[in-house]
């Protein structure tokens, strides 16, 4: 087809995808094709600006390491990555709520005992961690595995810091015979999430604060349960209503209690739902 315009281009190029296969990639390129194009009829975009988001898509690629995700961190704060959570995820009652994954996993974390210190050096104040796995029948889940990971209280990953010896602040650890868990770590922090980057730029164009509320970052995972990704938050945080990732659900706020010697309590029992 030939002597294509803005009324007809997006019907022509609908038509070069009608022979794909698979139907579920059809159905998803097709959609895409159809709300971009809309998009750029709806804000008349200009070629100035077409140019300017390819390289801000660019940008977002060149500081993605193999430590840091800023594809994810730019779906987080365009709520994308929690509506796909909400569309996804979506428990019976019951169940402990999912939250955002976040760009500062990793996938070889150290193995602690339980009882152990995961810290490991980082900087804060001294706080246990204590809990149960439990199945939604509220059955003990036998041995397990929860992968924890934080900030300091520079409101940094260990990842963000160059040069370190070995990892802070996360570990995996195995729950006991009765789905018991406790480990010692550091208070969490409110913290911004990084600013050097295309998010950055975008969050300060937007006059959007960058904060997110004091969390522990939790990953359960048990044989005949779904996996749970989630975190639990500090109350009284003063940003747990302004996230800058849109992550916080009332159920995962609970108090981190302050205890005689200084040091700070943190109790929380995670549900798992069934593989289903």
């Amino acid at each position: 087809m030939r002597n294509l315009n803005q009324d007809t281009i997006t019907e022509a190029v609908l038509a070069r995808f009608e022979n794909t296969p698979d139907p579920r990639l059809k159905q998803i390129i097709t959609s895409l094709v159809t709300h971009l194009h809309d998009f750029a009829r709806d804000v008349k975009l200009t070629e100035e600006e077409w140019f300017y988001g390819i390289q801000y898509l660019t940008a977002t690629g060149h500081k993605c390491t193999d430590v840091r995700q800023e594809f994810i961190l730019l779906s987080d704060v365009l709520g994308l990555s929690m509506l796909t959570i909400a569309m996804n995820q979506d428990k019976p009652a019951g169940c402990t709520e999912p939250t955002v994954f976040g760009p500062f996993f990793l996938e070889n974390a150290p193995h602690f005992e339980l009882g152990a210190d995961v810290s490991n050096g980082a900087s804060g104040q001294k706080c246990l961690v204590r809990g149960q796995v439990k199945g939604l029948g509220g059955e003990p889940v036998k041995g397990a595995k929860l992968n924890v990971w934080q900030a300091d209280d520079d409101g940094k990953y260990d990842v963000q810091y160059e040069n370190l010896s070995q990892p802070q602040a996360r570990g995996i650890l195995n729950a006991d015979d009765q789905g018991h868990f406790h480990f010692t770590t550091i208070l969490a922090e409110a913290y911004p999430i990084p600013t050097d980057g295309p998010v950055g730029t975008l969050l300060n164009a937007t006059k959007r604060h960058p904060w997110r509320p004091a969390h522990l970052h939790f990953m359960v995972e048990a044989p005949g349960y779904e996996r749970l990704i989630t975190h639990v938050f500090r109350d009284h945080d003063k940003y747990l209503d302004s996230d800058a990732v849109f992550g916080v659900r009332q159920s995962l706020v609970t108090d981190w209690v302050q205890q005689a010697d200084g040091t700070y309590l943190m109790e929380y029992d995670f549900v798992l739902n069934p593989q289903r």
